[in-house]
């Protein structure tokens, strides 16, 4: 399987998605709201996906982010109600929102430094801290959600017709393509996902930017934790169970690959809309929540799969 094709699969896979739930739900799927509904929605996890898409090309994972997500909520909405009582004035919100995001820095941060100065696999640290911010979340304020009910505009808000959540989403996906394509950082994030030796022997500070790229992905989650918590007006301690899931799928499924080295913000973008469609068009021809975990676990599979013939493949020309 060439390149191109390799690359052109998830957005063909995401249009024949498309075009087979507009012949199947015309009436209900072939909305503008409902589009504008589903681009909200991939909001969150698209936002958090696009920080995963820097660690995974780096050749690392990060299994915390769910946990992350309600613990960055949380210390939010903490620091709104603490400061301003349930109806904070905009300058405690502000300053909230300012925590939130603070504290996704914080925990990435810990998570690269973990990866980095101890040289702990990704998969076992970021395991132990998705442990760690879930418990911290839990004990915060006795496992009882945080009500916020003027905390609305990033969720619910709109410019120009365009939510504003969508807009966060279209201005994290440019700066995150310019980064990667364009910058020394991004080509760094490259090098070290596809020979940590060689960037090493190049002169790349290995520990610096794996701790930069972690607490990259850190800050975009506590991005998506904010809007998620003013779509819902409150801060709850269990948001984001399983959310690694449907992030590092997103990643996958756009291309990248486990082992570092490859994939694009584009193609996360496509992977993260084609689950939503996925989702909504089951929730739409009525199939449950819990049949729709098999859909996306075929999918996962099956990218999986794809990465792993193509990368033999290429093996064996070479």
């Amino acid at each position: 399987m060439n390149k191109l094709v390799r690359e052109l699969l998830p957005f063909g896979s995401l249009l024949l998605v498309i075009a087979v739930l507009s012949l199947w739900q015309p009436e209900s799927f072939l909305t503008a709201d409902n589009f504008l509904n589903v681009l909200r929605r991939s909001s969150v996890y698209g936002i958090m996906a696009v920080g995963m898409t820097f660690v995974i090309i780096s050749g690392g994972i990060d299994l915390s982010v769910g946990s992350l997500l309600a613990l960055c909520g949380m210390c939010a909405a903490g620091v709104m109600v603490g400061l301003g009582g349930p109806t904070p004035s905009p300058e405690v919100r502000a300053l909230g929102t300012a925590a939130g995001l603070l504290t996704g820095a914080v925990g990435g941060f810990v998570s690269g430094a973990l990866v980095a100065k101890l040289n702990i696999q990704p998969f076992i640290a970021t395991l132990g801290t998705m442990s760690l911010y879930r418990g911290i979340a839990l004990v915060m304020h006795d496992g009882q959600p945080i009500n916020v009910p003027t905390y609305r505009y990033l969720g619910e808000g709109a410019c120009f017709g365009v939510p504003v959540s969508v807009l966060l989403f279209l201005a994290v996906i440019a700066a995150a393509a310019a980064v990667l394509k364009f910058t020394r950082f991004g080509r760094y994030t490259y090098a070290i996902g596809s020979n940590v030796e060689a960037a090493h022997h190049a002169g790349v500070r290995i520990d610096r930017n794996l701790i930069a790229i972690y607490t990259l992905g850190g800050l975009l989650t506590g991005l998506g934790a904010v809007i998620a918590m003013s779509r819902t007006v409150s801060a709850q301690p269990t948001a984001g169970v399983g959310a690694e899931l449907d992030v590092i799928a997103a990643v996958v499924i756009g291309g990248a690959s486990l082992s570092g080295g490859r994939g694009t913000v584009t193609g996360t973008i496509v992977g993260a809309l084609l689950i939503s469609f996925l989702r909504n068009g089951c929730t739409l021809l009525g199939i449950s929540t819990n049949a729709q975990l098999i859909v996306i676990g075929v999918v996962i599979v099956m990218a999986v799969a794809i990465d792993q013939f193509t990368r033999r493949t290429a093996g064996d020309a070479l």
